[in-house]
């Protein structure tokens, strides 16, 4: 294809390694995305894609309440993909059925007062080529044969790699999850211990005072 000639000859040029050229290539497009859903209210996002089409779809509730949200993946024509209640985290992959817009929905109307925050990524893989594209390059020669063979292993370690990416990001947010949780924990157990010593005092001190009324010696005039 032209974008893959273009590829060959900006390695010429430059004389980098081809590997090193992809990798660069590869990991910058591999991004997440962070929205604020409120409470009694719902985030939609869309993606439009040809039948056929790959679609990876990966979520992690980072801040908010008890960190779940509710999910929900609807296709061009109202049918009904993925749907999840109380969810924190979850990854999903599936084929596009039909041409349009795909709709990937975050609800957060359980929660009375807590807004939620949310890391999702959304890859769109390459759309499936027609038999007569491929039989158009089958007749051209060997050549085209082997350009689309290491075409198809590009493809393969893009999806590798942004697959690489988003568990990076994923494990960064679950790391970010735990921290604060440890975080608020160590935070109440101070503030239990400090109580407890306040409560120890308070009991030392008024058996101290009964005490001292209890053999304390009363004159009566």
């Amino acid at each position: 294809s032209f974008v893959f000639n273009e590829f060959l000859f900006i390695v010429a040029l430059l004389g980098m390694h081809p590997l090193l050229l992809l990798l660069l290539a590869l990991v910058a497009p591999a991004r997440s995305y962070f929205v604020s859903v409120d409470a009694h209210a719902s985030e939609c996002f869309y993606e439009r894609v040809a039948p056929g089409t790959k679609l990876g779809f990966m979520f992690e509730v980072a801040e908010g309440g008890f960190l779940d949200i509710d999910v929900e993946i609807t296709g061009p024509d109202g049918r009904e993909i993925y749907k999840g209640d109380r969810e924190s985290n979850g990854k999903y992959t599936f084929s596009a059925h039909a041409d349009g817009a795909y709709r990937f929905c975050f609800g957060n109307k359980m929660s009375t007062m807590t807004p939620k925050i949310v890391m999702f990524s959304i890859d769109v893989g390459e759309a499936p080529r027609e038999e007569g594209d491929t039989d158009t390059e089958g007749t051209i020669g060997d050549s085209w044969t082997h350009q689309n063979k290491l075409e198809e292993m590009i493809n393969e370690l893009a999806v590798a790699m942004t697959a690489v990416k988003h568990e990076q990001e994923y494990m960064a947010v679950r790391d970010r999850i735990h921290r604060a949780i440890n975080d608020n924990t160590n935070s109440r157990v101070v503030m239990w211990a400090f109580f407890e010593a306040l409560v120890l005092i308070a009991m030392t001190l008024g058996q101290i005072y009964y005490l001292k009324r209890f053999f304390e010696v009363r004159r009566v005039v």
